[in-house]
C-alpha cells in the first residue's frame, strides 16, 4: 500500500505542476481542457489564468516537499486536504454545466485517487 499511496502523491504532484506550467505558458489552451467554456475575451484574462498556473505549481511543490522532509502521516493528510481542489473543480463545472464527463473524468477520478493514496498514510498502513 505504501508504494501505491506513494506513486500517487508523485503522480498528482508532478502532474498538477506541468498543469501549472501549462497554464503559465499557454492559459488559453490549458483552460480549454479543464471542462468549463473559455472566459470573455480582454486584455487581462491571460493573466487571470496564469494565477491558476501559479497555485497548481505551488500545491504540486508542496507535496513534493513533504515527501522529502516530512513523514507518511503528514504527507496523507496533505494529500487529503489537496483532493479538495479537484472535487471542488468538479462540483463548479457540474454546477456551472460544463463538460460532465471532464468534471467526473478528470477532477472526480483525481479526487477519488488522491484520497484512495492519503487513506493508507494517515493510518500507518505501510
Amino acid at each position: 500500500m505504501y508504494w501505491f499511496s506513494i506513486g500517487i502523491a508523485v503522480l498528482a504532484a508532478l502532474g498538477i505542476i506541468v498543469i501549472g506550467l501549462m497554464y503559465l505558458a499557454c492559459p488559453r489552451a490549458a483552460t480549454a481542457s479543464f471542462g468549463l467554456p473559455l472566459p470573455e475575451a480582454g486584455t487581462n484574462v491571460a493573466w487571470w489564468l496564469r494565477l491558476k498556473g501559479v497555485r497548481d505549481i505551488v500545491s504540486g511543490l508542496v507535496v513534493l516537499a513533504l515527501m522529502v522532509s516530512g513523514g507518511p502521516r503528514l504527507l496523507g493528510i496533505v494529500l487529503l486536504i489537496e483532493a479538495m481542489i479537484p472535487a471542488g473543480d468538479m462540483a463548479l463545472i457540474l454546477a456551472a454545466h460544463g463538460s460532465t464527463s471532464r468534471a467526473l473524468g478528470i477532477h472526480g477520478a483525481t479526487a477519488v485517487l488522491m484520497i484512495a493514496g492519503a487513506i493508507p498514510l494517515i493510518a500507518g498502513i505501510v
